[in-house]
C-alpha cells in the first residue's frame, strides 16, 4: 500500500491540506479561505473557530481528492501564519477574542511602553527581534489587558496562548478532551518571549511583558511526534510529527539546509530567509535573527530573515478595495498593457514598514502620479513594489553575511507571475529560480513530519527531491536597474512619519 504525508498549511488568507507522495510531489489539495476582519484602521483579525472548522473541511477535501483514507497517511505536518495570536479557554475550547493577525499594529502603545526602558532593541540579543507590534508577545499583552477578566483567568491557569499551529494541534488532538498544547522552536522564536540560545521561555522576558508562564505551550523541536489525531478526526490515530512556521517551512521545503542557502517566499507578505547554520548571527542592517528549524534532539539551525509586510496583499487591495482587477492573476495581464511604470511607485506601508526599516510610523503612498498614469501603470507599480522591497532585504542580507547571493530560490503564490519574476531578476541582477513544486511551505511541513516517522530517511533524500522548474536571468542594463532602485528608495522616504 502506498503511503503519503498530509501537510496542514494554516495561512493568512486560507487553510489548506495537501497530500504529498515520497517524491515530494502534490497528490491533492483542499483549500478554503477565511474572513479577513478589519475592526479599525491598522487592526487585522481572524476568527479562530472559522479556521478550525476550515481545517477539518480541507482535510476531508484533500483525502477525498486523493482517494485515500487515514490508513494511507504516515504522518501529519503543520505549518502556519506566524505571530498571529490566539488565546482560548482550556476547558471550553472557546477563544476569548479573535485571533490578532501578524499584520495588526494596535499594540504600538505597548511596544512604546516596553521600549521606554532600553529602546526598541531592548530584547534583541536574547530574542533576535526588535520590539514591534508584528510579534506575538505584545498581542498577548493586549488581550490580557483589554479583554475583561482575561488576566485573572490566565493567572489561574484557565487560558492558553498559541500561534495558529498550537491552536490547530490542540484541537486536532482532542481540544478540551486532552488536546496537546505544544509549539515548535520556529514559532516560539517569533513571540519575543523565547531565548534563542536556550530555546525555552525566559522568565525575565515573561516578567517584563507580564505574561503568565501557565498560558504558554511547551516548546518542542520542529520534527518529532507531538501526539495523534483524536478519534473524531478523519485522520484519527495518525501521528502529528512536524511543525514549522510558514517561512521556515518554505526554507525547509526548498532544501536550503546548509549555511549560506536562502529562499524568498512571495505570499501575503514576502519573507527572505538566509541559513546561518548553528550560529546565532545578529543583524546590523534591519534583519531578524530567527530559528530556521530543529530536527529532534539535534542542535537548532538559525537564519537571518528579511520580513516584508505587504506584497500579495497589495494585489488583493487592487482587487478588493479599488476594483482594478476581478481576480489576482489578472494583475499580470493588466501590467503587461504598459512597457514600464510610467514613473509611478506604490509603497505599500499599510502596516508600517518592516525590514529593513522597521518604521511603524509609515503609511502607504502612491508617488510620481501624472495625467499619463493609467491603471496598467498602477498594476505594474504594485508588482514592482514586491521586487524593490526584496532588493532592499537582499542588500541587507549581503551586508550582514558578507557573502553575496549568486541566485535566489523563490516560491509562493506570486511566483506564477512571470512578469514579476523577470523584473525581480532584473532589479537584483542575479538569476531567480523557481522549483518544480512551488508549494514549498506545505512541503516543508510534510518533510519535517515524514522525517520524524521514517517516511523519509535523511536530508540528502529531500535534497534529491528538489528540482528546478524555471530560471529567469537578469536582462536589464545595470544603469537602468540602479536608476529605478534610486527612485524607489526616494519614494519610500515619502511614507515616513505619517503617523504620530
Amino acid at each position: 500500500m502506498d503511503m503519503y504525508v498530509v501537510a496542514i498549511d494554516q495561512g493568512t488568507t486560507s487553510t489548506r491540506a495537501i497530500v504529498f507522495d515520497q517524491a515530494g510531489q502534490i497528490v491533492s489539495v483542499g483549500q478554503v479561505e477565511h474572513q479577513q476582519i478589519f475592526p479599525q484602521p491598522g487592526w487585522v483579525e481572524h476568527d479562530p473557530m472559522e479556521i478550525w472548522d476550515n481545517t477539518r473541511e480541507v482535510i476531508g477535501l484533500a483525502l477525498a481528492r486523493a482517494n485515500i483514507t487515514r490508513h494511507e497517511v504516515a504522518a501529519i505536518g503543520i505549518t502556519n501564519q506566524r505571530e498571529t495570536t490566539v488565546v482560548w479557554d482550556r476547558h471550553t475550547g472557546l477563544p476569548v477574542y479573535n485571533a490578532i493577525v501578524w499584520q495588526d499594529v494596535r499594540t504600538q502603545p505597548i511596544v512604546d511602553r516596553l521600549a521606554a526602558d532600553g529602546g526598541p532593541d531592548r530584547f534583541r540579543d536574547q530574542t533576535g527581534l526588535p520590539l514591534n507590534p508584528y510579534f506575538a508577545g505584545t498581542k498577548i499583552v493586549w488581550i490580557l489587558e483589554q479583554v475583561e477578566g482575561a488576566r485573572q483567568r490566565a493567572e489561574a491557569g484557565d487560558l492558553l496562548f498559541g500561534t495558529t499551529d498550537a491552536w490547530v494541534l490542540w484541537n486536532l488532538t482532542g481540544g478540551p478532551a486532552g488536546g496537546v498544547h505544544v509549539t515548535d522552536v520556529t514559532n516560539a522564536s517569533r513571540t519575543l518571549l523565547m531565548d534563542l540560545r536556550t530555546l525555552d521561555w525566559d522568565q525575565g522576558l515573561l516578567d517584563a511583558f507580564g505574561v503568565p508562564r501557565a498560558m504558554l505551550p511547551t516548546i518542542r523541536s520542529s520534527s518529532e511526534v507531538y501526539g495523534e489525531a483524536a478519534d473524531e478526526s478523519l485522520l484519527r490515530a495518525t501521528p502529528i510529527a512536524g511543525i514549522l512556521g510558514d517561512q521556515q517551512a518554505a526554507t525547509f521545503g526548498q532544501a536550503a539546509f546548509g549555511p549560506g542557502e536562502a529562499k524568498n517566499t512571495y505570499g501575503t507578505g514576502c519573507f527572505l530567509l538566509f541559513n546561518t547554520g548553528p550560529d546565532v548571527v545578529s543583524s546590523a542592517n534591519g534583519l531578524l535573527t530567527t530559528v530556521a528549524y530543529q530536527l529532534g534532539t539535534a542542535p537548532a539551525v538559525y537564519a537571518l530573515e528579511g520580513s516584508i509586510a505587504v506584497t500579495g496583499s497589495l494585489v488583493q487591495w487592487l482587487r478588493d478595495n479599488l476594483g482594478l482587477i476581478a481576480s489576482a492573476p489578472e494583475v499580470e495581464e493588466l501590467a503587461r498593457t504598459v512597457p514600464d511604470n510610467g514613473g509611478a511607485y506604490i509603497v505599500p506601508a499599510f502596516s508600517g514598514l518592516f525590514a529593513p526599516y522597521w518604521r511603524m510610523d509609515a503609511r502607504g503612498a502612491i508617488v510620481g502620479l501624472t495625467r499619463f498614469i493609467t491603471k496598467g501603470h498602477l498594476a505594474r507599480a504594485a508588482l514592482e513594489a514586491t521586487a524593490f522591497q526584496t532588493r532592499e532585504v537582499l542588500d541587507a542580507v549581503n551586508a550582514d553575511s558578507g557573502v553575496p547571493l549568486t541566485a535566489l530560490k523563490v516560491d509562493g503564490g506570486m511566483v506564477a507571475n512571470e512578469l514579476l519574476m523577470q523584473f525581480q531578476a532584473d532589479i537584483l541582477g542575479v538569476p531567480v529560480v523557481r522549483p518544480v513544486v512551488a508549494e514549498t511551505t506545505a512541503l516543508g511541513a510534510a518533510y519535517a513530519a515524514g522525517l520524524a516517522v521514517g517516511y523519509w530517511s535523511s536530508l540528502d533524500q529531500l535534497r534529491a527531491n528538489w528540482a528546478q522548474g524555471r530560471c529567469w536571468e537578469p536582462a536589464m542594463a545595470a544603469a537602468e536597474r540602479e536608476r529605478l532602485y534610486a527612485e524607489w528608495k526616494k519614494a519610500v522616504t515619502k511614507t515616513f512619519g505619517w503617523v504620530g
